[in-house]
């Protein structure tokens, strides 16, 4: 179909949650979201970070629906508090796992783990696996609830992926980030399909921002900072950036286990491309074993474990 970003789908009467929810790419979901009439949850580490993005989306979007959820994807302990706190909302329809830091190789999250690893990948596990239950029971085979995965185009780059061991993390900022990025595609694909062989409804989906940058991207007070960056002249703004996420969120006639990212990698109406084959279709006993460390790293029982 054809997808205009501006003129989204009718909104109205469902909540979605969006982690990293204070700024780029997180902030602009959640706006665009909230224009769209949902009632939408920002979630992120900052108390007064968390005010301004209301506050700006307020700004913006006449009559905002608007929540607040502290969280901490560096600790598992505040990633349950806050699931917990979500679990208990009246409705829960869509997550968007959008957080994550990128850091020094020798940085490490409150659970000792890498930081990369621990926010982009661990802490979206243990997060997804808590709010899953919630998830199911507010969705229906005809609107089923939604998790979508952000992930990036670096990740076709990678030409012999070494997915196995997970918690070997790169010293390179940028493998290390790409590594993560890989995991997350093979987890949510792999979700896809114990989502579909158990009949739960709700949709696992992908989505790449392609290349969003803050000179291109609107000001927002309190939220937005304009950094210069080589990409510039092939960029677009970070709240083109969101688009690809949104879509995954929204549109209707999506599908599990799809991937939505700009027709060309970088910008652009994002379309449905085919994601590379060592995460979407990986070897099955590859694809168990990292869904099992990933449940044990993050703490949480396997929704799904797999029959004797």
């Amino acid at each position: 179909m054809t997808w205009n970003p501006h003129r989204l789908p009718d909104q109205t009467g469902r909540t979605h949650v969006v982690t990293g929810a204070t700024a780029g790419i997180g902030y602009f979901a959640a706006e665009q979201l909230a224009a769209a009439g949902a009632e939408v949850v920002l979630a992120g580490r900052s108390a007064a970070r968390l005010d301004a993005a209301a506050h700006a989306i307020r700004r913006h979007v006449a009559g905002a629906r608007l929540r607040q959820v502290g969280v901490d994807l560096a600790s598992l302990v505040s990633v349950a508090r806050a699931a917990d706190e979500l679990a208990a909302l009246d409705r829960l329809d869509g997550l968007l796992l959008n957080g994550g830091a990128m850091s020094r190789w020798s940085e490490r999250s409150a659970d000792g783990l890498p930081m990369v690893l621990a926010t982009h990948v661990v802490a979206n596990t243990a997060l997804l696996t808590r709010l899953l239950p919630r998830l199911a029971a507010d969705g229906t085979p005809e609107r089923p609830g939604r998790i979508v995965h952000t992930s990036s185009g670096f990740v076709d780059r990678i030409r012999r992926p070494q997915l196995r061991e997970v918690r070997r993390t790169p010293r390179l900022g940028i493998v290390a980030y790409t590594r993560a990025k890989a995991l997350t595609e093979l987890l949510a694909f792999e979700l896809d399909r114990r989502l579909r062989a158990h009949g739960v409804p709700v949709l696992s989906l992908v989505s790449r921002p392609g290349v969003g940058v803050d000179a291109k991207t609107p000001e927002r007070e309190g939220v937005t900072r304009h950094l210069p960056n080589p990409y510039t002249p092939w960029a677009q703004g970070k709240d083109a950036a969101a688009w690809s996420a949104v879509r995954a969120l929204t549109d209707p006639a999506a599908q599990g286990g799809e991937l939505y990212a700009p027709p060309n990698g970088r910008i652009g109406s994002p379309v449905r491309i085919d994601p590379p084959a060592f995460t979407a279709h990986p070897d099955a006993e590859l694809a168990r074993d990292v869904w099992a460390q990933l449940a044990e790293l993050a703490g949480v029982a396997d929704p799904f474990p797999v029959r004797a």
